[in-house]
């Protein structure tokens, strides 16, 4: 039996790494219809019709997807961030970073 889309579980970002904040912030706003909801020096979020993208330096955060989950906390310790999401960074079976995140 499939699943009806209302009881799947969604996803809130993609993050890729990148080196120069601006410059990836700038590439992406030339190219697509994107809104930027967040920019400093270590990351920036964009908004897409479907899915956000943060664009984030390799020493704040790694490449990951990020998924909402009604039950995070079985996952590990939610940790707070500066955006007042909270979530739990775990690895999936092939080693990539997955941020589970909390319903707010």
């Amino acid at each position: 039996m499939t699943p009806d889309a209302a009881e799947l579980d969604s996803v809130d970002h993609v993050a890729i790494q990148v080196s120069d904040i601006e410059r990836a912030v700038d590439w992406y706003r030339t190219r697509f219809n994107t809104q930027v909801l967040y920019r400093d020096a270590s990351w920036a979020l964009l908004r897409f019709a479907n899915v956000r993208l943060a664009l984030v330096t390799p020493a704040q955060h790694p490449p990951h997807i990020a998924l909402y989950s009604d039950a995070a906390e079985r996952f590990g310790a939610l940790v707070r961030h500066r955006d007042g999401t909270r979530s739990v960074y775990i690895e999936d079976s092939e080693g990539n970073a997955v941020e589970i995140m909390a319903h707010s």
